[in-house]
């Protein structure tokens, strides 16, 4: 893959989350994005780092520039910056997980046997994935209260704001309950397209249904005309192998570093 090709990630990246903000502060060397609705979201309520930064002197600004949050989150999109920003960050009391950038590598998977359709998160019948990501949120997140589980689960609204076309996609078991699910992000004009949040509900795990998911998004991106069809994995998490069984390449390393 090509440096430019990373880029257009990176950029496409940079622009979802300026775009499903509730709001857009310019901070120096990036921007912070808030989200006062879906507070006890980090994902909506962080510090970008896409511009030259001082390593030593991020703790002072994000402490400015967060103040009235409980928390702090930051990403940084230059692979080389984050690893500069690591001991200062960690000094300071945050988290560090390298997050890597995968591309899909070849043709999209053949169609299986497996239903997948798109889901709309807001009101459709039944409330079918609503209540089962809710049920899953709470098993990953037992201690949670509720506020938390509801942010975590309804963001996926603002996510629609984000790129040119979003679906939500659900696989369902015989008897039509969701047994996993997958975001999907959309932006044909730029011939990119990215896959977010691949989950399947714990009573459904190893039976192929994330399979089914993932490949159905794949599908609908190369239609959509995304070439270019990437994900984003934890390095040290489980899913990174998995993805790289399922044709999915690394290509690049986004730091994000996280404080309570």
């Amino acid at each position: 893959m090509s440096q430019n090709d990373l880029q257009r990630i990176i950029d496409f990246r940079i622009s979802f989350a300026r775009r499903q903000a509730g709001e857009v502060r310019e901070v120096p060397g990036g921007y912070l994005v808030l989200h006062r609705e879906y507070a006890r979201s980090h994902e909506h309520n962080q510090l970008h780092i896409t511009g030259p930064a001082d390593p030593e002197g991020l703790p002072a600004l994000a402490d400015e520039a967060m103040a009235f949050l409980p928390h702090r989150r930051i990403t940084v999109h230059d692979e080389a910056l984050g690893l500069l920003c690591v001991p200062a960050l960690e000094r300071a009391g945050y988290t560090h997980v390298t997050e890597v950038l995968m591309v899909h590598t070849g043709p999209a998977p053949q169609a299986g046997a497996a239903d997948v359709v798109e889901r709309e998160l807001g009101p459709y019948p039944h409330g079918l994935l609503r209540r089962a990501v809710t049920a899953q949120q709470w098993r990953w997140m037992p201690d949670a209260d509720e506020k938390t589980v509801y942010d975590l689960v309804e963001r996926r609204t603002a996510r629609r704001a984000g790129a040119e076309e979003v679906l939500f996609l659900a696989a369902h078991d015989d008897s039509g309950e969701i047994a996993s699910w997958a975001d999907l992000y959309l932006e044909p004009a730029a011939g990119v397209a990215q896959i977010e949040e691949v989950a399947t509900a714990e009573p459904y795990l190893r039976r192929g249904y994330a399979d089914a998911v993932l490949a159905d998004a794949l599908r609908r991106a190369a239609a959509a005309g995304c070439a270019l069809r990437f994900l984003v994995a934890d390095q040290d998490d489980w899913p990174l192998r998995w993805y790289g069984r399922r044709g999915f390449t690394a290509v690049g390393r986004v730091h994000s570093f996280s404080r309570f």
